[in-house]
């Protein structure tokens, strides 16, 4: 079946507003052997009418987002029902519940709230639990004289629209795609190997499984290998992928690499503090966005100074001067110096050169160190180059520092 998304709002165009519903929608309907062929942005207005005109005739299901609510603006309903000739009736229930939401939140009503409650001859409400403005469902050819595919209106707001989907929308979708063959997907996160040289690894040998896709996503620091078709092509893959990219491969279920550590440390009830000088707190930062971090994160210390370095972590002032503060030495010191500190179990330490000045010729912007300092074991130092804009540098140590423990737990 064709799917085909349009998005209604002014507001994205003009950039005031993110997109995310195309990210959210193609997730979802993947569980029910969809995807979605085609999106298409308009503004606020008569777009709609002409839009429908033009993907109706290819289109076996639309899904249409923004536009129902109760401004001037918000004409997505009125405008479909006129496309397809199909009087508008008010819904007692729905009236009632909008009457209910803005009494108990002491919210005075205005004679255009009720335009909500208006719901097209033959079509079906979605309510809306956290909104006035409901859904809408009109089946395919609602109107046997205008052809027109499965159709479904959905509010703008993602808060509004995410749980509409899950409750309402979802099941509806599950009864129209009873019939159609469901297909597997598996998406493998690699870390620190370029595409290239993951597609020379596998490409070859998974492309010629019969009935498998076969994608890259490249992201700073790791690759995403996205892997679809029937479930014993996308297992024959899967064997592939593993023997071939082996301990690089570090997820095969959407987590990323920080979330893998803390599961992993959380399995051992081990403990990890941080040393941060180039990367600005990006480390802790990312560990911290992980549920259940407080686990295992003992502490995150940014000695971005030399004097801080030596006061916070115990680097020696004779290491800085000797060898400089973007040092093997330095690193090591840092790592060893914050782990034995805070009692952790294990301390990552970054140290670099970020850019876009401050570099020399024995250590160019980009250069940066890692250190990795374990209870009972040696300090595991790493030099890396990584030339680019500071952001993506801070993203690049990021992911070699989580990976360098990764790979030791």
């Amino acid at each position: 079946m064709r799917v085909i998304v349009i998005n209604t709002g002014t507001e994205i165009l003009l950039g005031d507003v993110l997109n995310t519903h195309l990210a959210f929608i193609a997730r979802e309907i993947f569980q029910f052997g969809l995807r979605i062929d085609e999106q298409r942005t308009i503004p606020d207005g008569d777009a709609i009418q002409s839009t429908l005109a033009d993907v109706f005739s290819r289109a076996d299901i639309v899904f249409v987002t923004g536009g129902l609510g109760p401004t001037s603006d918000d004409i997505t309903r009125e405008l479909v029902a006129n496309y397809l000739q199909l009087p508008l009736l008010e819904d007692a229930t729905v009236h009632e519940a909008i009457r209910s939401r803005l009494a108990v939140r002491r919210i005075p009503t205005t004679e255009r709230i009720w335009r909500q409650a208006l719901v097209p001859a033959g079509g079906e409400v979605l309510p809306n639990e956290n909104g006035t403005a409901p859904g809408l469902y009109l089946p395919a050819n609602i109107n046997p004289a205008i052809p027109s595919p499965h159709l479904f209106l959905m509010p703008g707001p993602p808060r509004e629209l995410h749980p509409m989907f899950i409750n309402f929308v979802a099941p509806i979708l599950c009864r129209i795609t009873a019939e159609l063959e469901k297909v597997a997907m598996r998406t493998f996160r690699v870390a620190n190997m370029g595409e290239s040289i993951i597609e020379k690894k596998i490409g070859d040998p998974v492309a010629a499984i019969p009935g498998i896709e076969l994608g890259y996503c490249a992201r700073p620091g790791e690759v995403d290998v996205r892997i679809i078709g029937s479930a014993k092509a996308v297992a024959q893959a899967e064997e592939i992928i593993r023997n071939k990219l082996g301990n690089a491969v570090f997820s095969a279920s959407g987590e990323t690499l920080a979330a893998v550590l803390i599961r992993l440390l959380s399995e051992r009830k081990q403990t990890l503090a941080l040393a941060e000088s180039c990367t600005g707190g990006f480390l802790a930062d990312q560990i911290t966005n992980v549920p259940g971090a407080s686990k295992v994160f003992v502490a995150g210390c940014v000695t971005y100074s030399n004097e801080e370095k030596i006061r916070t972590v115990g680097v020696s002032r004779e290491s800085i001067e000797k060898f400089g503060a973007v040092s093997e030495q330095v690193v090591t010191e840092m790592a060893e110096g914050l782990r034995i500190r805070t009692g952790a179990t294990h301390g990552i330490a970054t140290t670099g050169i970020a850019g876009p000045g401050g570099g020399s010729e024995e250590k160019p912007v980009g250069t940066a160190f890692l250190g990795l300092s374990s209870e009972n074991q040696l300090v595991q130092c790493e030099r890396f180059f990584f030339p680019s804009d500071r952001e993506t540098f801070k993203q690049l140590v990021a992911q070699r520092a989580f990976d360098l423990l990764r790979k030791r737990l």
